[in-house]
Parts: C-alpha cells; structure tokens; sequence
C-alpha cells in the first residue's frame, strides 16, 4: 500500500519572495524594512457584544474585545482586531488555533458563538522602519498620517489594488501587519517590492 502521509513541510505564501523582501530591507538601510510573518494563528470569532459571552471570552484570553469600531486590544502573544460590531480577528502566534477555539467555546458556554480558523486564508507581511507609512500611502486611500491612523487601529481597505486588513502596531517603530489572502500575496509582494524601489 503506497504510504500517504505528508512528510514536506507546510510552505507559506511568500517563501519564494523571502530573499528580495531582506534584500529590499538590506538596501534601504532601515528605511523600509519587509518580511512576512507566516502562520499566524487567525481565528474569526463572531458573538453579541452586549452579551455575557463577550466579557467572559474576553478574560478566559486574558484580554477585552475591542468595542469601538477599527481598534486592536493587545494583550501578551495575543491580538484582537475589530471587524464589525460582532465580529472579531484573534491572532496569535503559530500553531494555537485549536486551543485557542477550545478556550473561546469553553468561555462562551451556552451562549451564542461562531469560531472559524481563517489562519490558512490570510499570510501576514510586515512593513516597518522610518519610511513605512510613507510606502504604504502610495496605494492606499486611508488617511495613514499618525493623528489619523495612529498606533492601536486597524482597517479592511485596499493596498494596490489588493483588500487587506491594515494594522498598526503598537509602538511606531513596530510598524505595519498588513493581512492579506494567500492568493494575492505574491502580487502584494511585487508592489510592495517596487514601491520601495525609491527607498534603496
């Protein structure tokens, strides 16, 4: 019987594009700084914000549900991004989506909750350095002046052309996740890659 098992390792989305995004990084001097950041845990949780859920599955992750709309609650590896009035982005490190599900479901008890493990849709790119907003406003329609999308917020909207969900980071120098779907990653890449050309 021909043995079926897996034995390669998962390869992400941009690992073709891993040398040119250091590269870019390497010749801007710290100007720009790209790389991806893959297989990050991404859980869709959806459950009524006025409900008990909501506090409940808030202290069983050891953090609050961010209530006002395009908003990040960060708490130790874990990250919650607002999408909706209901809905939520978990991420966390690679590896935790079934524990961090059992936790969510646990928390929420018999009330209503929906959990999906998105961690497969999206890849994570991170945009960083001194030059970082200024790159990423080339495509983009946000306003990403600091006094508008300052540290803590985040956003689905659009970059080349590409829908993403747009975060800052929490400290200025951390810079950027852009989440974007494993489909249009490496055309996310390529414009990012030329945008920066005038970094380098």
């Amino acid at each position: 019987m021909a043995d079926t098992a897996l034995t390669s390792r998962p390869r992400s989305p941009l690992a073709g594009a891993a040398d040119r995004l250091a590269a870019v990084t390497r010749a801007s001097g710290g100007t720009i700084r790209l790389a991806e950041l893959p297989f990050l845990t991404q859980l869709d949780v959806r459950l009524d914000a006025k409900g008990a859920a909501a506090d409940a599955v808030g202290l069983a992750l050891g953090l609050t549900l961010p209530l006002e709309p395009d908003t990040v609650v960060r708490a130790g590896e874990s990250t919650a991004l607002w999408l909706g009035p209901d809905e939520w982005l978990l991420v966390g490190p690679p590896g935790g989506a079934r524990e961090l599900e059992r936790r969510i479901r646990e928390a929420a008890g018999e009330e209503p909750v929906s959990v999906t493990d998105v961690s497969a849709q999206r890849t994570t790119v991170l945009v960083a350095g001194a030059g970082a907003r200024d790159l990423l406003a080339h495509g983009c329609s946000l306003d990403l002046h600091p006094r508008a999308f300052r540290s803590g917020r985040c956003a689905q909207t659009t970059l080349g052309r590409t829908q993403v969900v747009l975060v800052a980071r929490e400290e200025p120098s951390a810079g950027f996740w852009v989440l974007v779907r494993s489909s249009f990653a490496g055309y996310l890449a390529d414009w990012l890659l030329d945008a920066a050309t005038e970094y380098v």
